[in-house]
């Protein structure tokens, strides 16, 4: 048996038909608190006719207590990789399989698939308290008899500095029947709350520090007059002059997201997607049984849903602030209203803003004349409608991106190169965004969420969003999720963001920036940005020299 193998910058792709040709070298130095990766390619010419069943052994030299991680990469199919207008910076638009989940290796042994280019993600982990210093990582593979196939070596130097804490608040949307459906289990029963602690800690864990919260369902990608799966904390009871509402599901959830790492909250929005036109999905116990008192056909200016409204929310405030997290709090109206919907939205703010004074409000739009009109204090336009709200000069800005956003902008598709997730962190540093939101951390469903879908085999949401729009993490046999290359790469792009942030601390803003723009011969927006894998690893080699030449200045 014959093995090749190469070692690749965690910004390559490796794709099961073709030999993978290394765009960069991986970076070669890393902050003390930073999970460090790169990959290896392996290829294996087989003597062996017909069906094989072998395995090989694979195993990380690790001499540093347990601090390398093997994730061998899979593939999953995608039938829309990209929509037919999008821009050219694809590695291909054909439909094939994709690298993406990464699926820890178990017991040193991988599969051999012969005349086939498999790869490993390699995850070097130095937060256990490593010392600076350089670390050199091997792995090494094995035939079933123990001989020695193939080696990659690779060193990185530990530079004596630690990333500061995140500032960016992120989000990336968690849709909550996702769980209850993939398992088959009750949403928010016991087995239930311990699945949703693994996902939540793998969230933080990536850089995320903001949970979309349920109240009621969430009124998100559901077809009008179609309804989701109900994943409602907020237990609701029907009185004869007015509703009795129990909060002690929400309180857990607060609590348990807390202790994961979790520090702000939104809360789910109060109307309908697309414009605030009908109250959102909400359960109640009634004298005729559990059943639905609000949906599609309750108008939301109407007066019952007011009446509801003016019930709940001073007791959600009031317990928001006996539990010491108000100011950590954010709310919604309606997700992507457009200018049709620009009095629908005003009147449903209206109806909400008496009773949430003191808590920032945020949505995702991209019409500058609702945050003109004073309707949004918070917009979160997408990336290539920003630049009204940057003209304007708007405070405290957010942005994000989705299925739309595939001409000259970053994003996270799995047929785009890795480098056009990582450059987000240049661009939300150089326009001080205060927080960056995606809509699909596990959206496990067809559009409209019109049925669940296994993401193995569904990567598009039914060949809706081009795959890797919808979701980040994939349901593991454990109750544990399945990350992804596109996962790891966003965690960098947030390392990369407060490596930039502590340089501007120990030395200045103008530093950075030079840094990023290339001594201003290559400015940076967030439609113009470096193409080459190359120059990102550069940036942030050059960032870390800098980092080093001052270590004497970050303790003070």
């Amino acid at each position: 048996m014959k093995l090749m193998a190469k070692k690749l910058s965690s910004l390559d792709k490796v794709f099961l038909d073709r030999e993978p040709v290394p765009t960069c070298e991986p970076i070669g130095t890393a902050l003390r608190n930073e999970p460090f990766s790169f990959q290896i390619a392996w290829y294996a010419e087989s003597e062996e006719d017909g069906f094989s069943a072998l395995t090989i052994g694979v195993a990380a030299a690790d001499d540093y207590g347990g601090t390398v991680r093997l994730y061998e990469i899979g593939h999953v199919p995608s039938e829309l990789p990209a929509y037919p207008q999008s821009d050219d910076d694809f590695i291909t638009k054909q439909p094939g399989l994709f690298p993406d989940p990464l699926y820890e290796v178990s017991h040193g042994t991988l599969r051999l698939v012969a005349c086939q280019w498999r790869s490993l993600w390699v995850e070097f982990d130095p937060r256990g308290g490593l010392p600076a210093g350089k670390y050199a990582i091997r792995v090494e593979f094995r035939d079933p008899d123990g001989r020695e196939l193939a080696s990659v070596e690779h060193t990185v130097e530990l530079l004596n500095a630690e990333l500061p804490k995140q500032e960016l608040i992120h989000t990336e949307w968690f849709h909550y029947d996702g769980i209850a459906a993939w398992y088959r289990i009750e949403a928010f029963g016991e087995r239930y709350w311990e699945l949703l602690e693994h996902y939540i800690e793998t969230a933080v864990e990536h850089g995320m520090n903001m949970l979309l919260t349920p109240l009621f369902t969430p009124p998100l990608d559901t077809k009008v007059g179609g309804e989701r799966l109900t994943t409602q904390l907020i237990k609701v009871t029907e009185a004869s002059d007015g509703y009795i509402f129990d909060f002690s599901s929400l309180k857990r959830f607060i609590d348990m997201s807390r202790q994961a790492g979790i520090e702000y909250f939104e809360m789910s929005h109060l109307f309908t997607q697309w414009g605030a036109k009908a109250a959102t999905k909400i359960m109640a116990e009634t004298k005729a049984g559990q059943r639905q008192i609000f949906g599609w056909d309750t108008e939301a200016t109407g007066p019952a849903y007011i009446s509801f409204l003016e019930n709940f929310l001073p007791q959600l405030v009031r317990n928001l602030r006996e539990w010491g997290i108000a100011e950590k709090c954010w709310f919604h109206i309606s997700d992507e209203p457009n200018m049709s919907q620009l009095d629908t939205y005003g009147a449903a703010l209206k109806i909400v803003q008496p009773h949430l004074l003191g808590f920032r409000m945020l949505d995702a739009l991209s019409e500058y004349a609702f945050y003109e009109e004073g309707l949004v204090q918070t917009p979160v336009p997408a990336s290539n409608h920003i630049d009204p709200f940057l003209e304007g000069q708007v405070s405290r800005l957010w942005t994000y991106y989705c299925c739309a956003q595939d001409k000259g902008v970053s994003n996270r598709f799995m047929a785009m190169p890795s480098r056009r997730n990582r450059i987000i962190a240049g661009q939300l540093y150089k326009y001080r965004m205060e927080g960056f939101l995606h809509w699909g951390y596990n959206f496990w469903n067809a559009q409209f969420s019109l049925k669940p879908i296994n993401p193995y085999a569904v990567t598009d949401a039914g060949c809706a969003f081009p795959s890797g729009d919808a979701f980040l993490v994939y349901p593991g046999e454990d109750g544990r999720p399945v990350t992804s290359i596109r996962l790891k790469v966003m965690r960098e792009a947030l390392n990369d963001l407060r490596a930039m942030q502590l340089l501007e601390r120990i030395a200045s803003r103008e530093l950075v920036l030079d840094i990023l723009e290339d001594g201003g011969r290559c400015p940076l927006t967030f439609s113009d940005y470096p193409r080459e894998e190359s120059a990102l690893i550069h940036i942030r080699s050059r960032i870390n020299a800098e980092i080093a030449a001052r270590i004497d200045l970050i303790a003070t």
